[in-house]
């Protein structure tokens, strides 16, 4: 069972099919973070440089199904994000310092 599903069904015309996919592509050439609409209210996203793509095209009878779909780990942008969120000074004090060379000596 997944943690959170939000879906949503309608009847749209070909230009209104064709703004959802502009919406989308918006997102996915934007920041690595997207507003998307959704009815009244809208999703917020984090999206990766690379995600996984599937396209299936199914005819059944009379009846044409194209399914997009994109899949990707949110595992990876909260350890980068917790990364980000630690102090700048706990980063620097794991790094070695170097003695300063002395000019004279070459060491």
């Amino acid at each position: 069972m997944s943690d959170v599903k939000v879906e949503r069904k309608e009847s749209l015309s070909r230009e209104e099919a064709a703004q959802w996919l502009v919406l989308l592509a918006k997102a996915f050439t934007g920041e690595d973070h997207a507003d998307l609409p959704f009815g009244s209210s809208s999703v917020s996203l984090h999206i990766p440089e690379r995600v996984r793509a599937e396209l299936e095209v199914e005819v059944d009878g009379d009846e044409v199904e194209i399914e997009v779909e994109f899949k990707w780990s949110m595992a990876e942008h909260e350890a980068a994000a917790a990364a980000a969120a630690r102090p700048v000074h706990a980063r620097q004090r794991s790094q070695a310092r170097k003695p300063p060379r002395n000019s004279k000596t070459g060491k």
